[in-house]
């Protein structure tokens, strides 16, 4: 697939939009605007938080027990959506949906994330928003966790297995070439992980490991990192420090953040964090510094390391000139979960269930977006939104029409952003668990297919199980209205087959998915069978 786009002639765009100050209209803002001409594109800045609840920002929610000082003043700057949600309730998934505006249960993983060793998500021919970006004379960069896979080298291939892990057993070439990640899916650069938790744990850079794991893993079930046993004997680099991954990559974001400052072309920066995720590792200037776990340790050092690169913008020079946006990949992660609720920190706030989870905890997240002379700071909305619709924003800011084939599930909150729409601009919502349930929201109403036990395996082609939610009166889902509202909740499963079906979320021509998706009977693999 090519950018198929409809783009304009001048590569730098000229955009005539100043927002002054706003009026508060059923959750909507009406702006007087007044032009302004900006004669460069946006840089464009998005910081992803791995396993951040919606609750941990303190100014979010006050009653929270975690100070989370970086991300308050953030938010003062930022127009904060409280009905934001990732594509899945679990890390992969969700990256894909953000970096090719397409939900990820249309390809054929069906289930949880990408284990160790597998293949990419991403097609080698998909359109993502790096390469989009690109074409349009950006520069980019990811700095962190990928997650989306690579083709290991080996006397065996990366292959997609049911068995989770399975190629941590396999031997791998580590002094050769990784093929089929960031760098060829659109990033001129990247340094990071894989995952913080999966082997070979040590750094890449581009398609690279920067030093050798000749070393190997040993599992303590006792230093309270939270570290599988699985990968006890896996290959790590000597001396390899886990609390030591997120200030590295802190460090690499702000100071690719100061070079491209001196560069002429804007630039992309994708920061996707390793915290809060496990391992659990505070850096030792955050042990204890919460007084409540290391967990609540490792959200505040998360908070910082945001603050770090949003810090570098204004010193830099370029924060004028610079779209951020703060979000996470799911909700919060269940490790450390009962230390937080004991002294009244609820990291999911008012919400059911946590990541993972089909409830709205499992994929409402927090979401900030500033833009200086642009957005105005301080704004509350309460519109849908989905991490999906990030590419079509950064499309429309760029004056481009996607092409139907590219972004299937990506709509443009650009208008929202700049306070120029009383209307709503997504009417619904797919949602996805770790578990491949299914949620369709429209209207306030949500609808649930549920797996018949918390065991995938031994729900594997049984009927879900479904439940209607009124979130609109019921925002924690404790009142399953499905016996009540049966007319309603078969409006919102045709409506959930059609989008499903189509291939697409957008009006146009349907699409295709890579596999047939079940949605009302629990999937028996993991990875569903190519359609040719």
């Amino acid at each position: 697939m090519f950018d198929l786009c409809l783009s304009v002639a001048n590569s730098h765009l000229l955009i005539f939009r100043h927002i002054t100050p706003l009026v508060l209209i059923s959750g909507l803002f009406i702006c007087g605007c007044t032009e302004q001409e900006i004669d460069r594109r946006p840089n464009i800045v998005i910081i992803l938080a791995d396993d951040f609840g919606v609750g941990d920002i303190q100014s979010h929610f006050p009653n929270g027990k975690i100070p989370s000082p970086y991300l308050d003043q953030f938010t003062e700057q930022s127009m904060r959506f409280t009905n934001a949600h990732s594509g899945s309730a679990v890390c992969t998934p969700t990256r894909y949906g953000l970096l090719t505006g397409r939900y990820a249960w249309r390809t054929r993983l069906q289930e949880w994330v990408l284990a160790s060793y597998e293949p990419p998500l991403i097609a080698e021919d998909r359109l993502t928003l790096p390469k989009f970006l690109q074409n349009h004379g950006y520069a980019t960069a990811c700095i962190g966790k990928w997650h989306l896979g690579w083709n290991w080298p080996g006397p065996q291939p990366s292959t997609m297995e049911e068995e989770a892990h399975i190629h941590s057993k396999n031997t791998w070439y580590f002094d050769q070439p990784i093929t089929g990640g960031p760098t060829e899916r659109g990033f001129d650069n990247y340094f990071g992980v894989h995952l913080p938790n999966m082997p070979p744990f040590t750094f890449i850079k581009n398609d690279r490991i920067v030093e050798q794991p000749t070393a190997r893993f040993e599992y303590d079930p006792y230093d309270g990192r939270f570290m599988p046993r699985i990968f006890d004997g896996n290959p790590i680099a000597p001396d390899w420090k886990l609390d030591q991954i997120l200030p590295e990559i802190t460090k690499r974001a702000v100071s690719y953040i100061h070079e491209q400052a001196q560069e002429d072309e804007p630039f992309f920066l994708y920061f996707p964090m390793t915290s809060p995720h496990t391992p659990i590792v505070p850096s030792e200037p955050f042990i204890g510094k919460s007084g409540i776990s290391s967990v609540a340790d490792f959200i505040m050092e998360t908070d910082w390391s945001a603050g770090q690169v949003i810090q570098s913008l204004e010193d830099a020079g370029i924060a004028d000139d610079t779209l951020v946006i703060f979000t996470s990949d799911n909700g919060h992660l269940p490790q450390g979960w009962d230390d937080l609720i004991e002294v009244g920190h609820e990291p999911s706030g008012p919400y059911r269930g946590r990541k993972a989870e089909i409830w709205e905890g499992g994929h409402r997240i927090p979401l900030l977006v500033r833009w200086p002379g642009n957005i105005q700071g301080g704004i509350v909305n309460d519109d849908l939104l989905s991490l999906n619709d990030i590419f079509a924003t950064c499309a429309d800011i760029l004056d481009t029409v996607l092409s139907n084939d590219v972004a299937e599930d990506s709509f443009s909150f650009l208008p929202t952003l700049l306070g120029e729409s009383e209307t709503p601009y997504r009417d619904h919502l797919v949602s996805h668990s770790v578990g491949g349930e299914f949620a369709y929201t429209e209207e306030g109403w949500k609808l649930v297919y549920r797996n018949e036990t918390p065991n995938r395996d031994q729900s594997r082609g049984k009927p879900r199980i479904l439940e209607l939610y009124h979130l609109a009166e019921d925002i924690a889902e404790t009142t399953n209205l499905i016996d009540q509202e049966p007319e309603r909740a078969e409006q919102l499963r045709e409506r959930l087959d059609t989008v499903v079906s189509r291939g697409t979320s957008r009006d146009g021509p349907d699409q295709s998915n890579d596999t047939n998706v079940e949605i009302e009977t629990t999937q028996m693999l993991r990875w569903g069978p190519p359609i040719n």
